[in-house]
């Protein structure tokens, strides 16, 4: 064969090419109009037996040469691309998604805290409330490190039906009247939609709890009050259910969200779960809210608090969540995980000299 003949059976395949690519970028647009009518519908947007049909008439129509095997190997590259562009369709339409707000959402809490922008937060407090003492003495420590929200669990859900569950409505009341008298505010769990009214008047900012994470009647109860939420990673969500975790809250207009990652669950076994601070660039960059870190929850380790908080703050974290007890060693809850109040000094300290703290 000549250079000639050659040359014009590659421009016939160019052309072909060229055929080829305007009618897989038609099929595509088509694709993209079928994904926006399943959306409103509600309806998967993977249709298996729709895929079967489609591929058992390809195979039927195939003349060669190449082999059915071949016909359904191609095709199903051409149909995974069509579905995963409806999902990237899809995504940009979430509220919380940096497409939609290209600017960093900065939540301001009462005593203009700010969460998110040039600022770092920290919070920190007991895991549970256990009295009016110990809640008292972290709330006094806190105060005099500069801390300006204190967080502190009313409503424990615990893996054990057995363990110490929480106060219940008298532990938000001791978090409130604490926090009151030492100029702080509050952050707590809420685990029941009935719970949500009645707690307003005891936390400034509602905390979606990690076993919660995927509690959507929950979500959606928090989402339609006019009161911040810190919303938590599930033990083992990933990022995409995460995301729509957050997308729950704003679809029904609560726009003050925040996310918190605290670790998630591995076959590691060094530390009590596995914190992943690879989430905190990847959820700054797929959304405009601001993104903390609870370095207790992720490691259960007291002894490497210090360089997981500066690894999470050199990562974009907005601010760090730590667990505080006036004597760890009696907690009802996580005793082995929480600072006590010289060592919470340590770690602040240590924290904010490490220049990442803002």
């Amino acid at each position: 064969m000549s250079n000639v003949e050659l040359d014009v059976l590659r421009g016939r395949l160019d052309e072909i090419n060229g055929q080829l690519l305007e009618l897989i970028s038609e099929r595509a647009k088509i694709v993209q109009e079928i994904g926006v009518v399943k959306e409103k519908q509600g309806v998967p947007k993977f249709d298996p037996e729709r895929e079967k049909k489609m591929l058992d008439q390809l195979v039927a129509s195939n003349k060669g040469p190449f082999t059915n095997g071949t016909i359904r190997s191609l095709f199903k590259q051409i149909f995974s691309a069509s579905l995963d562009l409806q999902s990237d369709e899809h995504k940009k339409t979430l509220l919380v998604a940096r497409k939609s707000h290209k600017e960093d959402t900065v939540i301001v809490l009462p005593g203009d805290v700010t969460v998110g922008g040039s600022s770092s937060l920290m919070v920190a407090g007991p895991c549970s409330v256990e009295s009016e003492l110990q809640t008292r003495t972290v709330a006094a420590a806190l105060q005099k490190a500069g801390v300006r929200v204190m967080r502190g669990g009313a409503f424990k859900p615990r893996t054990s039906p057995y363990d110490f569950q929480g106060l219940g409505m008298d532990g938000l009341r001791i978090l409130r009247e604490a926090a009151n008298d030492y100029g702080l505010l509050t952050i707590s769990e809420i685990v029941d939609p009935r719970h949500i009214e009645e707690s307003l008047d005891y936390v400034d900012i509602i905390q979606i709890g990690a076993r919660n994470m995927h509690n959507f009647e929950l979500l959606k109860a928090v989402g339609e009050v006019n009161k911040p939420v810190l919303l938590k990673r599930g033990l083992a969500a990933t990022l995409d259910e995460f995301i729509h975790a957050a997308e729950y809250i704003m679809s029904r207009g609560n726009t003050q969200i925040m996310l918190i990652e605290r670790g998630i669950r591995t076959y590691e076994k060094a530390t009590r779960n596995t914190l992943d601070i690879s989430a905190v660039p990847i959820l700054k960059q797929e959304c405009h809210l601001p993104v903390l870190v609870d370095v207790t929850h992720s490691t259960g380790r007291k002894d490497i608090l210090i360089p997981c908080a500066k690894a999470a703050l050199a990562a974009g974290a907005d601010g760090i969540m730590v667990e505080v007890h006036p004597d760890p060693a009696t907690a009802l809850s996580d005793a082995a995980q929480q600072l006590n109040i010289d060592e919470f000094n340590t770690f602040f300290n240590e924290v904010k000299a490490s220049g990442l703290y803002r």
